[in-house]
């Protein structure tokens, strides 16, 4: 059977679901610097956003592994993948539709509801659609197809910002900045959410139901290589959406860059955007079935052809009602070529082996956050957009190697993965504070601690205790 042929229109509506939940995620960037006009918060009633939506993370993941290890019976598994895809579509239509009725309270915490709703709706999705990525093609080719699926992750995460500032600021702002310019916004994502859902429903895509009993208990535990893997995907996603969240923060502060927070916004779209030109070089990279010559020819095509994309929507701006195209003097981002070239060579470096590849980013991360950490002026505007290039294949390659022969307890240990997605939801907070206590530069010490931790986990953390042996 051709399982290309067969499973590409599945394949593409499933890029979409991962689209729409980056694009959503990324939001929470744009709300944390929204809300504080709209609400007068501080940086730590601000951070409540990302802790609100990440903390959702930890508690529905929690709730599924504890229902799945008590009774040995994957609730996905009972009802499909494809079913769990709808169900989970539906749920984040309604976080984003509750925020017009948030609007109407007028209550920054009735806001703060509204995205644990969505944020559940995502969780879900993510527990699903991760590993329907896996499954939905040719043996061989998986962790290629889950960086693809992944490169459309990012790319909502690129678009979000751009979007959402333009549908916040211009097109339902009544001149005044309020609660309702956002709950519109999210009233038309609510819409889009409810609309996929119905679409994943009445699909073709394949359900994948498995009714085989899962082993309860606590065993997973005993795995190293997982119990060291949920610290590293803790310490990964909080580093980068610790950055995410407080980089236009860091843009905006007249000591380091100095940026207007409109444009600021508009920038974070190329820390986002780095993750989504590290993915779609690592679908090639990691691609069995490519040359060393198709592979390299691809990933330097698919870096040129993205970084201009960015450069050219994000200079797409809204003035006095209509759209015009302002793209930032081409000097001022093209250092930013420089940083593509290094991850075209770190990709080489790592040679397709996911540890090695992990330390090889992390390093370079950990590098340019130092960096980011002391400079000023150009230097610091470069390199703390360029960090999202390195984060790029941290969720793939720490989640592959987490769940590595893990058998029967691989259900357990993907639920438990995505629970540590928590990280989100701590280390911005963590941040929030220094933030208030010192300032924004000195507060980017935090992912630089969690670099740290990723390059020990791709050294030894990873290693099973039958390695060890």
């Amino acid at each position: 059977m051709n399982t290309k042929k067969n499973y590409s229109k599945s394949f593409s509506l499933l890029t979409s679901l991962f689209f729409m939940w980056g694009f959503i995620t990324v939001m929470n960037d744009i709300l944390i610097n929204t809300f504080k006009g709209v609400f007068d918060l501080t940086p730590t009633q601000r951070a409540l956003i990302q802790f609100s939506f990440f903390g959702a993370f930890f508690i529905i993941s929690l709730i599924y592994y504890l229902i799945s290890s008590s009774s040995g019976k994957d609730p996905i598994n009972k009802i499909g993948y494809k079913n769990g895809m709808a169900i989970s579509l539906l749920i984040c239509g309604i976080g984003c539709i509750s925020f017009f009725g948030s609007a109407h309270l007028n209550s920054y915490y009735s806001f703060l509801i509204s995205l644990f709703i969505l944020a559940s709706g995502v969780t879900l999705l993510q527990i699903c659609a991760n590993p329907y990525a896996t499954i939905l093609g040719n043996k061989g080719s998986e962790s290629s197809r889950l960086n693809l699926a992944q490169g459309f992750n990012s790319l909502g995460t690129t678009l979000g910002p751009i979007v959402g500032t333009i549908l916040i600021y211009k097109v339902f702002s009544t001149g005044e900045l309020n609660a309702f310019s956002i709950s519109k916004t999210y009233l038309a994502y609510g819409i889009i959410f409810v609309v996929l859902a119905l679409v994943v429903k009445f699909s073709n895509m394949p359900s994948f139901q498995n009714t085989e009993k899962i082993e309860s208990g606590g065993g997973v535990f005993k795995h190293r290589q997982l119990t060291l893997g949920i610290l590293a995907i803790f310490f990964y996603v909080g580093s980068e959406v610790a950055i995410g969240s407080w980089i236009v923060e860091y843009l905006k502060d007249d000591t380091i860059v100095g940026m207007t927070e409109e444009n600021a916004s508009y920038f974070l779209s190329f820390f986002w955007g780095g993750l989504m030109i590290g993915r779609l070089m690592a679908s090639y990279a990691l691609n069995v079935e490519l040359t060393k010559r198709k592979k390299y020819f691809s990933m330097a095509i698919v870096g040129l052809i993205v970084f201009f994309g960015i450069y050219l929507v994000t200079g797409i701006k809204m003035h006095e009602g209509s759209f015009a195209f302002h793209p930032v003097p081409f000097g001022n981002i093209a250092m930013y070529l420089a940083f593509i070239a290094l991850c075209f060579v770190a990709f080489i470096l790592g040679e397709g082996k996911a540890s090695k590849s992990l330390v090889i980013f992390s390093v370079i991360n950990f590098i340019l956050l130092t960096i980011a950490l002391l400079a000023k002026g150009q230097l610091a505007f470069i390199v703390i957009i360029s960090t999202g290039l390195f984060f790029s294949i941290g969720w793939t390659n720490i989640f592959s190697l987490a769940i590595n022969n893990l058998g029967k307890y691989t259900s357990q240990g993907s639920s438990l993965l995505v629970m540590a997605v928590v990280g989100g939801a701590i280390l911005p907070m963590i941040q929030s504070v220094i933030i208030e206590k010192v300032n924004v530069q000195t507060s980017f010490i935090i992912p630089i601690i969690g670099m740290l931790y990723l390059i020990f986990y791709g050294i030894s953390g990873y290693k099973s205790n039958e390695i060890l042996k």
